[in-house]
Formats: C-alpha cells, structure tokens, sequence
C-alpha cells in the first residue's frame, strides 16, 4: 500500500494530471506525467493514481492487477521529483500480462514519458 501522501484520490486530482501531463503507452499500460508547476507542488511528494477499467476483467482481476502495478510503481516513485503526479490506466490485456513484462512496459512508457 502507498501512503495517504503518495496518492491520487479524488476525481479532479486525475483529470488534472491526465489533462496538464505527457502520455506514453507501452503495451497493456499508458503512462500521464504532470511534472510540478508551481513551486507549492514541489514541497510535496510524487503522486500515482491506478486506472482499471472494467474491460481488463471483473472486480478481482481488477484489483489483482492494481495491486500489481502498486507494487511496481512504489520501487519507481522515489526517481520522479517531488510534486510530480502519475497516473498509470491499465489496457484490457494487463490481466494476462506477466509480472516481468507488465514491469517492462511500465520502464518502457516511463522512459518515453520522461524523454519528452
């Protein structure tokens, strides 16, 4: 589980970060990244929020991979700077994905996102 502070919760924080940030997809992942804009932003840590939409598969599949990509995201977190917001929306073939490759895809769009 992520701290309180590290986390995405309310529905403008999402469309904020989705809307103000860089996208890449990777595989069965797409990546936004709304680096900090003000200098209030950088005094708090990066935030991640999950999207899984129904389409990847019923409620325990849902959360069998938000739980996955938690646990990926938590190792990369400390590499975004403070004040950055994330939100990682899962594709309907993360289900199946394995675990190494799902961590490949997320390297993958992370670095794209990042280079822009």
């Amino acid at each position: 589980m992520l701290p309180a502070a590290q986390r995405l919760r309310r529905r403008g924080e999402f469309a904020a970060a989705v809307r103000a940030g860089r996208r890449a997809s990777r595989g069965v992942l797409v990546v936004h990244l709304s680096p900090p804009s003000v200098a209030t932003d950088s005094a708090r840590p990066a935030r991640v929020g999950f999207v899984v939409p129904k389409t990847v598969g019923g409620a325990v599949v849902r959360n069998q991979v938000k739980r996955r990509l938690r646990h990926l995201v938590r190792d990369r977190l400390a590499v975004l700077p403070p004040g950055t917001d994330m939100v990682v929306r899962a594709l309907p073939g993360a289900a199946d994905r394995p675990y190494r490759r799902l961590a490949d895809d997320l390297d993958a769009a992370l670095a794209r996102v990042g280079r822009r």
